[in-house]
């Protein structure tokens, strides 16, 4: 198909952490359709969804902040252009203030992040503005989460480039720290198989199904499975039926049942995650497309 370019040929071996050949074959048999070659890919090889996917790097930092009382906490991502102004103390302190403001005003929105008064009177936008023309660089207030419990909010910054919040009842927090750790090490995506959304589930089981019926064996062996493979799949990105890190005999869920404890919502920010990089690396572009042209 004279349409796959270099590009969607490094995309997909981004994604996957396939060859080039292999993904260029995905895509023009998808016909130019990155998710459906994503798919042809999995089938075939058995690679685990998003192996590197919205992995690339920019630049910037992940702060949290939390209530003197340990029950209101937020975790931001605040994004720049180079690990030099993300080091920058104007930077940090600015990053450090919008975490504190969006806990003590109840903030909600990104739009009423931009619009709240710091410290110094100024209000968020006005200081990013402000830090653009001082450092000159693109700044960004990205996201954030803001959370309010009847336990109490642990944290974990992994350096500056990895963030962690939970919000916890029972236990202590030694607890708490050591399963902020767990995630920033393990990265589940909720907290329980429960949370898991129904598409997601559907597509696994869909390819996994694929990858079964390649086998041979008789459809009820088949089904055994598939499942047994989704019951792992749940297990692996799901917090409480991972292995804890530090000591992989014990699963999450058997630790918080052991210290009567409980995890209610978690969230983790690794900076620049799903961001694409603005530079190129031009001889990767030049061997892809001498791959396609052929």
């Amino acid at each position: 198909m004279s349409n796959i370019t270099a590009k969607m040929v490094a995309e997909l071996r981004e994604i996957t952490g396939l060859g080039m050949m292999e993904c260029k074959k995905a895509l023009v048999e998808s016909e130019g359709d990155l998710k459906k070659a994503e798919e042809i890919l999995r089938v075939r090889s058995g690679a685990k969804a998003g192996k590197v996917a919205g992995r690339t790097a920019a630049e910037g930092t992940v702060v949290v902040y939390v209530s003197a009382d340990g029950k209101h906490g937020s975790l931001v991502e605040i994004n720049c252009e180079t690990d030099f102004v993300a080091k920058d103390d104007n930077f940090v302190n600015f990053a450090n203030g919008v975490a504190k403001v969006i806990v003590e005003q109840n903030i909600a929105t990104l739009e009423n992040v931009f619009n709240a008064k710091l410290e110094n009177g100024a209000t968020v936008e006005e200081m990013r503005k402000e830090l653009v023309a001082k450092l000159g660089e693109n700044i960004s207030v990205r996201r954030f989460e803001r959370f309010s419990t009847d336990g109490y909010i642990a944290t974990y910054l992994h350096g500056k480039k990895i963030g962690v919040a939970i919000d916890m009842v029972g236990g202590d927090t030694e607890l708490g720290k050591d399963l902020a750790m767990h995630i920033a090490a393990s990265k589940p995506i909720c907290v329980s198989k429960e949370n898991v959304p129904t598409d997601k589930i559907a597509s696994e089981r869909n390819i996994y199904m694929q990858q079964a019926e390649q086998s041979g064996k008789p459809a009820e062996i088949i089904a055994k499975m598939v499942e047994g493979r989704i019951s792992k799949y749940l297990a692996e990105i799901t917090l409480l039926g991972q292995s804890f890190v530090k000591n992989p005999d014990v699963t999450v869920e058997k630790l918080l049942q052991s210290k009567n404890a409980k995890v209610n919502n978690f969230a983790m920010f690794v900076v620049g995650e799903g961001i694409e990089k603005k530079s190129v690396d031009f001889a990767a572009e030049v061997a892809a497309a001498s791959i396609v042209s052929k």
